[in-house]
């Protein structure tokens, strides 16, 4: 009798399952792995998306990865090594840097392949973190989540962490284009959000998505709105900020209500909260901004925002300069510039309808050619194979995916 394939079975670790980049992108693994005949497991604290991963069929196994005390790393490793033997566990996965050291450690010890996905701009201005952040270089394969991030750590940056090409994989992460498309959102759901922030009729919306902490440039963000009041009295708009915060009324978000009522602004900007609905929100925009203080890795909601077809704006550094060609897809200004922000701003705001649109075209375009979940998905698979020299058993019937008749058929951006 002939025996059935081997099911190849992929253990991915991290440090809870939340929200953010890092655990979209882990569920995003799970559901492909299980779509081409695999089986995933997932370890962490868990959290609110463990439903999420259990739905797409993944096993979820409690470990806590949150802590970098080193006998809790230690103690880890013997976890997720025995959890390698119980599930016959054939790669390790790592994408935190917690409990990378306990996989590592772990994969040690069961010779079992490790791969790890470097998705931060990590901090090395304390003793030692540089030796802490050395764990996320130091897989069988180290995935680079854009061009900016693996330019940081690979070889031919002196100050980089020595990853050379035999190792090294540039895999952006990417917007689902079936979720992100302007055609796919009904116009309930899009009144449903405005009647719920309550935003004016008919007034343009410039919206920043993303959690409000002072490195995302919401502090920027008013003072180039003050500049722009100035400069175009008669220019109408509201500012909308969606994402989560501690608190509007504390910290940081107190201090940017204070500074809105200093600079005249608090009547035209909204405080959104979280917003589960996020394709909805973004066919809410006028203009998508993302003025990020320090560069982002990689700012998956540019690339989110492109896809609905909705004018950028980013500053200019870190994986911006990657997915948004400036002029064509979307408009950059200087880090930390509010006079280059306000300008942006004014033209994004003032584009005629055929301008608008072409760009909305050429931007949506973008992302279905570079930027797609899909994308990502296959060239995570190819890692996995290149590592364990053998195929996901259903891969190669994996019809194509439906952005690739969506790109076919869209129409030139002129």
């Amino acid at each position: 009798m002939r025996r059935p394939p081997h099911v190849p079975t992929i253990l991915q670790v991290l440090p809870a399952l939340q929200t953010g980049g890092v655990e979209r992108g882990t569920i995003e693994m799970a559901e492909a792995i299980i779509g081409a005949g695999g089986r995933a497991v997932v370890a962490s604290a868990g959290g609110r998306l463990v439903p999420l991963l259990q739905r797409a069929g993944a096993l979820h196994v409690t470990i806590d990865g949150r802590t970098k005390d080193p006998l809790s790393i230690w103690l880890n490793a013997g976890r997720i090594a025995r959890l390698i033997r119980a599930e016959g566990i054939d790669l390790v996965h790592a994408r935190s840097r917690g409990p990378a050291w306990s996989a590592r450690i772990a994969t040690r010890r069961t010779g079992t392949p490790f791969v790890t996905t470097w998705h931060g701009v990590y901090g090395e201005n304390l003793p030692f973190k540089r030796r802490y952040n050395a764990v996320m270089a130091s897989g069988d394969r180290v995935i680079a989540i854009s061009r900016f991030v693996a330019d940081r750590i690979g070889v031919g940056n002196p100050d980089g962490y020595g990853v050379g090409p035999e190792r090294l994989r540039m895999i952006p992460r990417g917007a689902d284009p079936v979720a992100f498309d302007p055609a796919a959102v009904r116009g309930d759901r899009i009144h449903a959000l405005a009647r719920l922030w309550q935003l004016p009729d008919g007034v343009p919306v410039i919206m920043l998505p993303g959690r409000v902490t002072g490195w995302k440039g919401h502090a920027l963000l008013l003072d180039a709105l003050a500049r722009l009041s100035e400069g175009a009295p008669d220019l109408a708009w509201t500012c909308l900020m969606v994402g989560p915060a501690k608190g509007t009324k504390d910290g940081f978000g107190r201090e940017l209500l204070a500074q809105a009522a200093r600079l005249g602004l608090s009547q035209r900007l909204h405080f959104a909260g979280a917003c589960a609905d996020m394709p909805a929100a973004l066919a809410l925009a006028d203009v998508v901004v993302v003025p990020s203080l320090k560069p982002e890795p990689f700012g998956r909601t540019v690339v989110e925002a492109q896809a609905m077809g909705r004018p950028v704006v980013v500053a200019a550094h870190g994986a911006a300069l990657e997915t948004v060609e400036d002029g064509l897809t979307g408009f950059a200004f200087p880090p930390g510039d509010r006079e280059g922000l306000a300008l942006a701003l004014h033209h994004a705001l003032t584009l005629d309808a055929a301008e608008k649109q072409a760009l909305g075209l050429r931007a949506r375009a973008h992302v279905l050619a570079s930027y797609t979940t899909h994308a990502m998905q296959e060239a995570t698979l190819d890692v996995y194979e290149e590592l364990l020299r053998m195929p996901f058993p259903l891969r190669p019937e994996m019809s194509a995916h439906p952005e690739a008749e969506a790109l076919a058929l869209l129409p030139e951006a002129g």
